[in-house]
């Protein structure tokens, strides 16, 4: 039972063994929360799916503290749109009978939440002695001659200061002969040690992970993350049952490849087959809370450990590795005390907070018929929500 201050639980197994609890449906009270404050967020992520323009197709929240889910609501539309029209700028409604409902259970394209997955396969690889955080990529990857020639190094992949530029046109390359060389061509264009978002750094790190193992990454998420926790909806796709996305084609995208259900948005992440350590990854808003939760408890959920807690700590550490943290423009006043969590393009959102011990799990398909500039004051609406909801504080 989560105390006023939250923390960290544990219950003995049959042996004596610690065992961190898993996740269980309970009232707000159990979980220490302010039910008329999770009433208020509730509405206000319904609100989101309403009307002629809405923020987005359809929403699933999840949010809780401790070991406790207190909420687990859907609303609007997993399929909504057929189309959209480019010259009415506006979505092309199926006939009720043709959409599809958002459940609790629907699964998602992460985007780049995936970047998470890739970051906590590649702590697993500091914890057990195969990779250097401060190691310089060329010494995994000599033929990645640019990244080499300048030094960049494993930590600069994760924080973001390698210097190299958001994303490549890998997706126009004709094979895959042609976007490894792009890759391997593609040295820093700012100063390194500078903070620049960047897919490329997952990107490159997927190939170092996938060079000191021996094993590609998918392999590394499933066993080494979603199989242990029973995070049994998650995975890189194809994910037929998955909420739509977009009517993706040009001139607003990148690729014409029409309305998109189960297979990857990212233009890149579709080029390189699906795999990719930026973004790839379908999941559920319950999987992704077990993700949450695991952290919360120091790398544990259940009888299953994914990380130990000093490797959890480094990851969590200012500047974060692959984790964005303290962002009050998504995370809201949950912001400030070490809260930890990511954005995707496609609409979706976590954030797990070690100061009060909850999380929040966001997800929406707001490029349903087809991409706009992101508004994120709903993600920080609904993390202020849950602050506030935090009684005590």
């Amino acid at each position: 039972m989560p105390s006023p201050a939250g923390g960290t639980y544990f219950e003995r197994k049959g042996g004596g063994e610690l065992s961190a609890p898993r996740l269980r449906t309970g009232t707000p009270e159990r979980a220490g929360l302010d039910a008329g404050e999770l009433r208020q967020l509730v509405h206000e992520v319904r609100a989101l799916t309403r009307g002629a323009d809405p923020w987005a197709a359809g929403v699933v929240v999840v949010a809780g503290r401790g070991p406790v889910v207190a909420v687990a609501e859907a609303a609007g539309w997993a399929v909504r749109y057929a189309a959209h029209d480019e010259d009415k700028d506006t979505g092309v409604e199926l006939p009720a009978r043709a959409r599809v409902p958002m459940t609790v259970d629907t699964p998602f394209d992460l985007a780049s939440l995936t970047k998470l997955f890739t970051a906590v396969a590649a702590v697993q690889q500091l914890e057990r002695g195969t990779l250097g955080i401060d190691a310089r990529v060329g010494a995994y990857l000599p033929e990645f001659r640019a990244v080499r020639e300048h030094g960049v190094t494993v930590r600069q992949l994760l924080t973001h200061t390698s210097g190299l530029r958001p994303e490549l046109p890998l997706y126009d390359c004709p094979d895959d002969t042609a976007r490894l060389a792009l890759l391997r061509a593609e040295a820093p264009s700012s100063r390194p040690g500078e903070y620049r978002y960047s897919d490329v750094n997952l990107l490159l790190l997927q190939y170092v992970l996938e060079r000191v193992t021996g094993r590609g990454l998918d392999i590394l998420v499933r066993d080494g993350i979603t199989r242990p926790l029973g995070m049994n909806s998650t995975a890189f796709g194809p994910c037929p049952g998955a909420a739509a996305t977009e009517d993706q084609r040009r001139p607003w995208a990148k690729a014409d490849r029409g309305m998109l259900r189960g297979v990857v948005h990212d233009e890149n992440a579709w080029a390189l087959g699906g795999v990719a350590g930026h973004a790839g990854l379908f999941s559920t808003a319950h999987d992704l809370a077990v993700f949450c939760r695991t952290l919360l408890a120091g790398g544990s959920y259940g009888p299953a450990r994914i990380l130990g807690p000093d490797f959890v700590e480094l990851l969590l550490t200012p500047p974060g590795l692959g984790f964005a943290l303290d962002q009050p423009w998504f995370m809201g006043t949950l912001a400030g005390h070490g809260a930890a969590g990511h954005t995707g393009f496609t609409g979706t959102s976590l954030v797990l907070d070690p100061a009060t011990d909850t999380f929040l799990v966001l997800l929406a398909n707001t490029v349903h018929p087809r991409r706009r500039p992101a508004d994120n004051a709903p993600r920080a609406a609904a993390a202020t929500r849950l602050r506030r909801a935090v009684r005590g504080t």
